[in-house]
C-alpha cells in the first residue's frame, strides 16, 4: 500500500526500484499493493545513458528493511529487477 514518508516513522528505508516510466510505475504500484507491501514513492533524479549521460527524473520505490525479501521477489517474480546496492 501506498505510504507517506510520515507512517513510515523511524524506520529505515531501503531504495527497491527506480522506474523510468509512469507505466512501468503505476504496474509496480499495483503489483505491490496487491501483494500488500507497504511502499513509499518519491520522484527524483538519476543519470542515465551511456554515450550521453544525462540527468533524467524517475520514480524511486522504497520498502521497510522488513519487507525488502518480499518485496524483491514481487518485483522477480514479475519480470522486473531490484534495485542492488553495490559493494
Amino acid at each position: 500500500m501506498h505510504r507517506v514518508d510520515d507512517q513510515f516513522a523511524e524506520q529505515e528505508l531501503l531504495l527497491l526500484y527506480i522506474a523510468k516510466k509512469l507505466r512501468e510505475a503505476k504496474k509496480l504500484e499495483e503489483l505491490l499493493t496487491q501483494a500488500g507491501i507497504d511502499y513509499l514513492v518519491e520522484c527524483d533524479t538519476y543519470r542515465g545513458g551511456i554515450i550521453f549521460v544525462s540527468e533524467r527524473v524517475g520514480a524511486f520505490f522504497y520498502v521497510a528493511d522488513d519487507a525488502a525479501e518480499a518485496a524483491r521477489a514481487v518485483l522477480r517474480d514479475n519480470g522486473y529487477r531490484p534495485y542492488e546496492a553495490l559493494g
